[in-house]
């Protein structure tokens, strides 16, 4: 794979950027060479940090204007190296991205599935950041996992392998670098066009044909409602599709978890599941409509119905564990751990670490499960050791739950219906509290119960 550095002239000495910052601040709209000076300070650090926080306030007061946000991402996903592919993947490269949620293992299983449909997915993914699980994390509970990958192996995994799942190397995007860890300190992370910027910067730079986004809305989302999701995912459509790369969304609910596992290495195992055919409902409309709209994208099927059928035969049929298995060895996990795995009657914790201990807690009383508070769940986890606050943190692996009861199911008092893994010391009488109130109870099926529990809720298509 060949790396291109994008040169852009020197504005900055014919450019203010005191100027540029009161130009923003008064509600104006940046031109591209203004837009242009900015990321280009940024990036070669000729701008005070005051300024960079100040420039970011201000667009977080003032917004941008599609065309702003457009070049604003244009600008940061050339600051780095930009992914070139060879011409015989042309059409097939793609990737999906997610805002972040509860037991969202969905890459564990689309990556590979995809893999095995024809396409080449360089996943570049994150960690996880408070509540929200990472990828990388998961993976790194594989013993051996290695998620720093160089552009030429990544290209080397991709023609054996066809797919990887990867971190962020230092060469792509330094821009984003930056101004991501500005945003945190100045507050601004929740503006919308600092976010598309970031999102499709990363996206833009590995040349992608294609690209889904799975923004989330609900109480465990960054947005809480659908309006406010359909906001973002709109501009990240526009974008995406602005920088020549076929892009659409698909919002989906995020109230409770998705599958029954939550933490680290119980999702790697929940993954390998649903690879071997066994995958929670939730989790598996997610894979199909999110690998079934890509292969739309790209003419690899006719339309979304035809595209999630091939996502299904590519899991039922066992082509993409074969792959997951292949990416596994490819990314530094010894052979025999990695077969391991993926054996039919796999023992998951003679690989993965197992807490030390599990505590099951009981329904209070008789009644349908109405739903489960997924934002709480996480909290708690992310308490006992499962997440982290700050960038750089470790995590325990092996700290998670796993529900032992789905929405609608009726459930008799006294009957378990979570697994907690813990390790020392024991969560405390509040934290246990807390737990026991996740889960909602009703008196009876009613309605909404009786419904098929569905995430996907609306669908956005390229033009």
């Amino acid at each position: 794979m060949a790396l291109h550095r994008l040169q852009t002239p020197d504005q900055t000495d014919m450019l203010s950027i005191r100027d540029l910052i009161r130009k923003k601040r008064d509600g104006g709209a940046l031109s591209d060479e203004e837009v242009r000076a900015f990321i280009q300070a940024v990036t070669e650090e000729t701008i005070q940090e005051c300024q960079t926080g100040a420039m970011l306030m201000a667009i977080w007061q003032k917004g941008m204007v599609v065309k702003e946000t457009e070049t604003l991402t244009r600008e940061m996903m050339k600051s780095g190296e930009v992914m070139s592919w060879p011409e015989e993947w042309a059409g097939l490269v793609v990737d999906k991205h997610s805002t972040g949620g509860v037991g969202d293992k969905v890459s564990l299983v689309l990556a590979p599935a995809l893999a095995a449909c024809g396409c080449k997915v360089p996943m570049i993914s994150g960690r996880g950041l408070a509540h929200t699980g990472g990828t990388l994390d998961k993976l790194e509970s594989i013993p051996g996992f290695n998620i720093h990958q160089s552009t030429q192996q990544i290209q080397k995994i991709l023609a054996s392998v066809g797919c990887c799942i990867v971190g962020q190397t230092e060469r792509l995007v330094p821009a984003d670098r930056v101004l991501y860890a500005r945003r945190d300190a100045t507050s601004t992370v929740d503006s919308l066009p600092l976010i598309t910027g970031s999102i499709i910067s990363k996206k833009g730079a590995e040349s992608l044909r294609a690209l889904v986004l799975d923004v989330k809305f609900g109480r465990a989302a960054l947005y809480k409602d659908l309006s406010s999701a359909k906001e973002l995912a709109q501009s990240l459509v526009s974008v995406g599709n602005g920088l020549g790369m076929r892009t659409g969304a698909v919002l989906s609910c995020m109230d409770g978890a998705i599958g029954r596992c939550v933490g680290n290495s119980l999702e790697v195992i929940e993954s390998l599941e649903a690879l071997k055919g066994k995958g929670p409902e939730d989790l598996m409309e997610l894979v199909t409509t999110l690998g079934g709209m890509l292969l739309m994208m790209t003419g690899l099927a006719s339309d979304l119905s035809g595209g999630r059928k091939q996502i299904s035969d590519a899991v039922t049929s066992g082509a993409a564990l074969s792959r997951f298995q292949a990416m596994m060895e490819a990314q530094g996990v010894a052979r025999d751990t990695a077969q391991s795995l993926c054996s039919a009657h796999s023992d998951y914790h003679r690989v993965l670490r197992k807490a030390a201990h599990q505590t099951e807690l009981t329904a209070p009383a008789d009644g349908a499960v109405l739903g489960v508070d997924g934002l709480v769940l996480a909290e708690v986890l992310h308490k006992l050791g499962a997440g982290r606050s700050k960038v750089g943190e470790p995590v325990n692996h092996s700290v998670g739950a796993e529900l032992l009861v789905s929405q609608g199911q009726m459930v008799k008092k006294g009957v378990p219906w979570l697994r907690l893994h813990h390790e020392d010391p024991a969560p405390t009488p509040q934290q246990m509290h807390q737990l026991q109130n996740v889960l909602t109870l009703g008196s009876d099926k009613n309605t909404q119960t009786q419904q098929k529990h569905t995430l996907v809720k609306e669908l956005l298509l390229p033009q």
